[in-house]
């Protein structure tokens, strides 16, 4: 862990923060901070920023309710930047959006950036839309049941992969699994949020038995 001393702030005392998503992995927004506010920020473990429009500290959150609890703060290479990564209470943009990046400028028309909660918002389109065709649509259609029997059938599957031995036919099939289940999840509501939620719970638990063991 470095000082807070060893970073560098502008010549007006500031330093950029960019505030990623401790589960989308998303930029949510740039801000700045002062020394002062960068404290603040690590006692109470909640973002403060430092407001160059209004000149004055401004606690993310304080007003809307949307505040961001900092999991890490990582200085860059030069110390004069800082990626602050959080969780997230509601929408990190004014705008009411939940990044404040949502205007593209441009898209690799070959390389797509693929990420589980892309995924799930794309499931969510298929069941609100209903796009024809679809087998995501179909599934939803058929309801819980039908979810569910994929469900099992995909468990199988990944457990005779595994059986075998053979790796490939194992990723293929936990692919499988995991694109079900994620129809599961939609179909009841569950965010992926809640799902890195649990897992994280677990990690602190497993981490907290490990000392406990470690101690005896």
């Amino acid at each position: 862990m470095i000082n807070i001393d060893e970073l560098k702030f502008d010549e007006k005392g500031l330093i950029p923060a960019v505030v990623v998503d401790s589960i989308t992995k998303d930029v949510l927004t740039v801000a700045y901070m002062n020394k002062e506010s960068l404290k603040i920020s690590m006692e109470k473990g909640l973002t403060c920023f430092f407001s160059r429009s209004r000149n004055e500290l401004w606690l993310k959150g304080e007003t809307s309710g949307n505040y961001q609890h900092i999991v890490s703060i990582t200085a860059d290479c030069d110390k004069d930047a800082l990626t602050v990564v959080v969780e997230k209470d509601g929408p990190a943009c004014h705008m009411g959006t939940d990044s404040c990046f949502t205007k593209p400028v441009y898209q690799s028309e070959s390389l797509n950036q693929f990420t589980l909660q892309g995924l799930y918002d794309l499931l969510v389109g298929r069941k609100t839309d209903k796009p024809e065709g679809s087998y995501t649509t179909y599934l939803f259609e058929k309801g819980i049941d039908k979810i569910l029997k994929k469900v099992g059938e995909e468990c199988t599957e990944v457990i005779i992969a595994g059986k075998a031995d053979d790796k490939k036919e194992t990723v293929y099939e936990i692919a499988d699994l995991a694109y079900h289940v994620m129809v599961l999840m939609v179909q009841m509501g569950i965010s992926v949020e809640d799902i890195h939620r649990e897992l994280a719970s677990r990690h602190i638990i497993d981490h907290k038995v490990k000392q406990e063991k470690m101690t005896k």
